[in-house]
């Protein structure tokens, strides 16, 4: 088993009467689907752009909302706007963030976002250091990470892959900016988005990416010979560059 305590997770407990019914209407995800099981979900603006992305669980009276850290106390202030006079209660708590991969331990919950992905676990004591390549597993499944591929109020939700890895439900009721990615669902074709391409030579995360003298995109996360890219898909080529770098996309199949 290869795991670890994740340094820049931040636990928030979410209890009250009407805890589920407020994050039912906010969250891109269901969160009746969370009993004894991890959701991966984002809250959105009014526009449908990305915000904060973060996984949640049931837990005792309430719910456990998973973050990166450095977003925290802005998740919770956004929340507490839409609070008004529902009773919810919003607590930033301390209590460990663990993943790994290999045998899961008991208490943990399956990373809904890709199986190569593995595991986590709130509570996990111990200070183990993983040897894991996490970017490398990212890059190959094309899974965003906050801040870097996933920006706020820049991002949709859709053409970060938010469909694949399970961290948006069409079966719902509304929630904020369901409109714009349900437009995006139902009646358009996504003409751009973020993929795994290959790539020879270093470029800096945001470097363009440039095919036939025009931008294609951004380049992202590199591990190796491969990259998360955000493209343009009526742009994609044969001969397209990042810098000094080559970059090959082939749609799959």
């Amino acid at each position: 088993m290869h795991s670890e305590i994740i340094p820049n997770r931040v636990i928030i407990k979410i209890t009250g009467i009407d805890a589920a019914s407020f994050l039912q209407g906010l969250i891109s995800n269901d969160i009746t689907q969370v009993e004894n099981k991890l959701v991966y979900t984002a809250l959105l603006s009014p526009k449908g752009k990305y915000l904060f992305d973060f996984f949640i669980t049931s837990h005792g009276d309430g719910f456990l909302l998973d973050v990166l850290a450095p977003y925290a106390a802005k998740l919770i202030q956004r929340l507490n706007m839409y609070k008004l006079r529902a009773d919810v209660a919003l607590i930033e708590t301390n209590i460990a963030v663990g993943r790994g991969v290999g045998l899961a331990p008991q208490g943990s919950f399956s990373d809904p976002r890709h199986s190569a992905l593995g595991w986590r676990i709130y509570g996990l004591d111990g200070n183990e250091i993983s040897t894991v390549n996490w970017d490398s597993i990212r890059v190959e499944h094309c899974i965003p990470e906050t801040g870097i591929e996933l920006i706020s109020d820049e991002t949709y939700i859709l053409e970060a892959g938010f469909e694949r890895m399970s961290g948006v439900s069409f079966r719902k009721g509304c929630y904020v900016g369901q409109e714009i990615t349900a437009r995006m669902k139902h009646k358009t074709a996504l003409r751009k988005g973020l993929v795994t391409v290959d790539i020879w030579g270093l470029a800096p995360i945001g470097t363009n990416i440039l095919s036939n003298g025009k931008i294609a995109g951004q380049l992202f996360t590199q591990s190796g010979e491969k990259a998360i890219a955000y493209l343009r898909f009526d742009r994609v080529s044969a001969d397209m560059t990042a810098g000094t770098a080559k970059v090959n996309y082939c749609e799959p199949v």
